[in-house]
């Protein structure tokens, strides 16, 4: 199962689905988890409704982990068959 995190600039928080400037994806095969990328999701300051670029950020995962998503960002990731999974604060390493 691959689980992408979306995570603060110094990839220590959880972070806002549609303002997430980084992702970190991780492998998970039910015994160990291993980090396999850091991803970059450049969103514009300002600029409203970025969420799609986050989407195509994580299309191949199955498993998405963030502190907030908006309105109109959840049915859309729900509808690529992904699951949510929403948690503040600090990133714990596995």
């Amino acid at each position: 199962m691959r689980v992408a995190v979306a995570v603060s600039d110094d990839e220590k928080f959880t972070e806002h689905f549609g303002r997430a400037q980084k992702f970190l994806i991780y492998e998970f095969d039910g015994d160990k988890v291993e980090l396999i990328d850091r991803r970059e999701s450049k969103k514009v300051p300002g600029e409203k409704h970025q969420w799609s670029k986050s989407l195509k950020i994580v299309e191949d995962s199955d498993v998405v982990i963030c502190h907030q998503i908006g309105m109109t960002a959840k049915p859309g990731l729900k509808s690529e068959g992904k699951k949510l999974l929403k948690m503040k604060g600090l990133l714990k390493k596995f």
